[in-house]
């Protein structure tokens, strides 16, 4: 079974690949009241329950 790649998927159009870039630096990355490692628990948590493997 081939598994997805949401980068290869996404970098097929740089600007596409820009927009998630910078989407990801917004969320995970700027300063706000959540830690990183609080941010990557919920990231994992809602993962899991979309049954998301990446």
């Amino acid at each position: 079974m081939d598994e997805d790649n949401i980068l290869r998927i996404h970098g097929i159009h740089s600007a596409v690949m820009k927009y998630h870039q910078d989407l990801y630096l917004e969320l995970m990355r700027k300063s706000g009241p959540l830690t990183l490692a609080e941010r990557e628990m919920i990231a994992l948590r809602v993962s899991t329950l979309n049954k998301c493997h990446y």
